[in-house]
């Protein structure tokens, strides 16, 4: 993780203390997201944190790969220069979201929602 990546996780982290994270440092694996995270719920889930200063989101192919294989509980967090700060997107729509970047419709909105949507998986 590159360093506005890695500041973007201790963020995430300190404000979603109901969920265990586990970062993935995978070299091996090429694509793997890089955060499990765990709810109440008893939900396993992947998060790909993305820090995007335009409209448009670099994705390798690995990346896209893994999430149209694995489109259930896996998600893609960004960190945009907008107002809302952060998007939530679900994994099933990373095509449309290499597509249409920021302008796609977010799963979540601002820290709160997309931090409630994680909380909340298998409710």
């Amino acid at each position: 993780m590159g360093r506005p990546e890695s500041n973007f996780w201790q963020y995430w982290k300190k404000n979603t203390p109901n969920i265990s994270w586990t970062r993935i440092e995978n070299t091996t694996t090429l694509g793997t997201p890089d955060l499990l995270g765990y709810n109440k719920n008893n939900i396993f889930f992947t998060v790909e944190l993305k820090v995007s200063k335009r409209k448009h989101i670099k994705f390798s192919p690995h990346q896209i790969a893994f999430h149209v294989k694995h489109p259930i509980n896996s998600f893609i967090l960004v960190q945009t220069p907008e107002a809302c700060g952060l998007k939530l997107y679900e994994g099933r729509r990373i095509r449309e979201l290499v597509a249409c970047g920021l302008e796609l419709d977010a799963w979540g909105l601002g820290l709160d929602a997309c931090r409630s949507r994680l909380e909340l998986l298998g409710a």
